[in-house]
């Protein structure tokens, strides 16, 4: 995410640090993606359920790009923003970035789409707010998250075509 407003009034973004430990390692010594997808999980959660004022649950996950393995001891930085508000859905973007603490350098190692739903207890969809876009950045984000939604309905359109009718398809 380019720029996060530390005057957030709608409370769209959500920042969370934590610092790698052994305990999150694979059999190559690099933090284990399931771990990274985890901690995205829980970022996209308190993002979206603070935004929401509402529990919120994941329905499904986009574009997760591994650029890079973190290795243990950085300290990881997640980046939330609410990019689009449905009628009670919500896409969250998630970016995260390591550091390596003893030298101070950092880079780009992982970014994803969280696709989530405000929920009562009930667990029933409850409206959220809509978003609101203040800049180019937040209007960017936004067309993008369209984009991706209309790409998933697609994807969901396709998929179900070719269950019905797997030698038609297409």
């Amino acid at each position: 995410m380019d720029s996060y407003d530390e005057h957030d009034e709608q409370h769209k973004t959500l920042h969370m640090t934590v610092l790698a430990t052994p305990d999150m390692a694979n059999f190559s010594g690099h933090v284990h993606g399931g771990v990274l997808l985890r901690l995205l999980d829980q970022v996209a959660y308190a993002c979206a359920s603070r935004y929401a004022h509402a529990y919120a649950v994941t329905m499904s996950v986009d574009q997760v790009v591994f650029r890079e393995p973190v290795n243990v001891g950085e300290l990881l930085m997640f980046d939330a923003c609410v990019n689009y508000t449905g009628r009670t859905s919500m896409e969250v973007g998630c970016r995260v970035i390591a550091e390596t603490v003893i030298r101070g350098s950092s880079r780009h190692v992982m970014t994803c789409y969280f696709s989530m739903v405000a929920v009562d207890d009930d667990r029933k969809p409850v409206e959220v707010p809509p978003v609101q876009i203040r800049n180019e950045t937040e209007q960017r984000r936004y067309d993008a998250a369209v984009l991706r939604r209309d790409f998933r309905k697609e994807i969901e359109r396709r998929a179900l075509e070719i269950r019905q009718n797997p030698t038609h398809a297409g």
